[in-house]
């Protein structure tokens, strides 16, 4: 298999935090979905994919080449949204096209306004009258103008309503149907990964919990719902987390393992697993 993205226990040290010894695996042609809370370690994982601060310990490797050593050619192949549009306000398209066209050598301006187009952004407007919807279109039009193989998104559809969400995933969805194409999501809208991510990788306190394909995921955990009297008869290997409420137990469970006590004791329920529950149950489910 093929990575537009490999990190081997790759370490970042601060007197607060590490990032310690992650592993991370994006294959061409797929989208992974990089999830985890607050200070996880999301921003500072991309942060050294970009090589905007340096690594401790461990290796990059975007689209084949050590990050540190990358090639302006390679360069021009990855493009970047981070939450927030990056342009002086008083531009508007067509200076934003101009700005362009003296940064990339791709750089495609019949694609560009194509997106324009597509994303309905106007061309006169100064982007300070630009809604915040509008200001990520433009981002990714952006990102994806000059021919790029890997996209990296930084909480890019974060504060977007769902009409423009949706809009904006449509847009990844295509870009990927060139399987040379790869896409790294960082997201807290979880909702949205699970409809366009083939992968998942879980980061919390600085660990890598979870790198997975999604449907392998949705197919090994469920939510099992029990008495706490019930609950003692389920073996602990099959507990990912739990949690108490007025009506009993809910738990993160492999399925696999609980499978024949649920055959035998048809009062247990199993329901479908998101990768929402998947998320906080790992994260917040008491063990």
């Amino acid at each position: 298999m093929e990575y537009a993205l490999e990190l081997n226990n790759v370490t970042k040290k601060y007197s607060d935090f590490t990032l310690d010894h992650i592993n991370l695996r994006l294959p061409k042609g797929s989208i992974l979905g990089f999830v985890g809370e607050n200070g996880a370690g999301k921003s500072t994982t991309i942060k050294l994919i970009l090589d905007t601060i340096k690594r401790d310990e461990g290796s990059i490797t975007v689209l084949g080449e050590d990050n540190l050593k990358i090639s302006a050619k390679t360069k021009e192949r990855i493009g970047v949204v981070f939450d927030d549009c990056c342009f002086p306000e008083v531009l508007n398209l067509k200076n934003v096209d101009q700005v362009m066209k003296g940064i990339y050598k791709q750089w495609d301006s019949s694609i560009f306004y194509q997106y324009a187009k597509k994303f309905k952004l106007p061309e006169t407007k100064s982007i300070k009258d630009y809604s915040r919807g509008m200001r990520m279109k433009l981002s990714i039009a952006c990102a994806l103008s000059h021919h790029v193989k890997l996209l990296i998104l930084d909480e890019a559809t974060s504060g977007l309503d769902p009409i423009v969400r949706d809009e904006i995933l449509d847009v990844f969805l295509e870009f990927i149907q060139d399987e040379t194409n790869s896409i790294l999501i960082s997201s807290h809208i979880i909702s949205d990964l699970e409809k366009i991510c083939d992968y998942i990788c879980l980061i919390h306190d600085g660990h890598i919990l979870i790198s997975e394909p999604k449907d392998n995921l949705l197919e090994t955990y469920g939510i099992l719902k029990c008495s706490e009297s019930d609950f003692t008869h389920i073996t602990k290997e099959a507990v990912i987390g739990y949690r108490k409420n007025q009506f009993g137990i809910e738990a993160l469970v492999k399925k696999q393992l609980i499978n024949k006590i649920i055959a035998m004791n048809k009062q247990y329920v199993v329901d479908p697993a998101t990768i929402e529950d998947i998320m906080l149950f790992y994260i917040k489910g008491k063990r």
